[in-house]
Formats: structure tokens, sequence, C-alpha cells
């Protein structure tokens, strides 16, 4: 990345949208039991598809129920994010993600193995599905994604779109005796999810 957009997103932590920085506030326990902040950083931004999408991880968990006793959970997702071989879906565990879509961008169709939750935080998105169904999203709107293949598509010539999505692991989804697994699709440049 030589280029000057590529340094102007690495000053502000790979950011390449005009949307405002994200703040990530992980809580805990003093020595007392009394609830403090254990740490608070700035979302953390991996640029995709030549700058035109982004994904910030602001915390993983790798099992469930998660163990928070000494910080085992912060010390899991340390670890993880010091792998770098994290897909979008954390095997046995969850995966909070924020993503930028660019204006006009359409990401490639996919299928994750999870139970998804995804807010729109900013701007609008359609979610397309593989039967030809679009829906239009809205700042607020709430997608649960159940396993689908589907995609993200900003139809905005000029205004980003954000959205923030909770990814659970599940059990393998059958559908008429079909078994249906992770397809990251061509465009995604992310290592498989494992699950």
């Amino acid at each position: 990345m030589g280029d000057s957009s590529a340094s102007a997103a690495s000053d502000k932590g790979n950011k390449v949208s005009n949307l405002p920085q994200l703040h990530r506030y992980i809580t805990g326990h003093n020595a007392a039991g009394k609830a403090i902040v254990h740490t608070h950083n700035d979302f953390a931004w991996q640029p995709y598809d030549e700058n035109k999408l982004a994904f910030s991880v602001a915390y993983t968990t790798s099992a469930f129920p998660p163990d928070l006793n000494n910080d085992a959970d912060v010390q899991a997702h340390s670890a993880l994010e010091a792998k770098g071989t994290l897909g979008l879906v954390n095997p046995h565990g969850t995966v909070l993600r924020a993503v930028d879509f660019a204006p006009g961008y359409a990401c490639g169709m996919h299928r994750t193995q999870s139970l998804d939750y995804g807010i729109v935080l900013e701007g609008n998105i359609d979610m397309v599905l593989d039967s030809g169904e679009v829906h239009p999203l809205k700042r607020g709107d709430v997608a649960v994604q159940r396993a689908t293949q589907h995609q993200w598509v900003n139809k905005s010539d000029t205004e980003w779109a954000r959205m923030i999505f909770v990814l659970q692991d599940c059990k393998p989804l059958t559908v008429n005796g079909e078994q249906y697994g992770e397809d990251l699709g061509s465009n995604s440049g992310l290592p498989a999810s494992g699950n």
C-alpha cells in the first residue's frame, strides 16, 4: 500500500470511510469487585477490496458460555487476534464486527455457518438474498441472518453505510436433506472460518 489514501487510512487505524471512528470499552472488576473499564481503544480497521469495504473486529469469544473469570475471555480474544486467522465466524464462539461499505459497493454473495444479528448503524443498505428477494434496510434496522446466502449492497452514490454484526457459531444447517456450509464467495479475501 504505497498510495496516499492508504497512508491516510493507516493514520486513522486503517479506517477508510468518512464515518465517525468507533470506540471500544471493555469492562471488568477491580480487586474490590467494583466495575471498571478494563480496556478502551479505537476500533482498528482492516480495508478490503481496494478500500471499498472495511472490517473491524471489536471482540470475540471462543467458548459458550464464555468464561469471564480472571479475564479468561479477554486473554482468549487477544490470543485469537494475535494469530490473524479469524474467518467471518469463530468456531464455538462469537464475533462482534463492524463493517463499512463504500458508496455503490456490493459485496459478493456469501453464506456463513452462523446465526448473525446485523444492525444498520449508518446509511442505507440492501439485503439481497439468493432467492432474488431484496430488502432495503435503514439506520436502526436489524437483519437476523440464519445461515442464508446473501449479499449487502450500498446503493448510495455518495454515502457510506455501516453495519455491526454479532456472529454466533451454529450447528450445521440441513434443508430438505441438503447440508449447507460456509460459502465465502469470490471476493472476500478472508480465511475460512473452519466451523
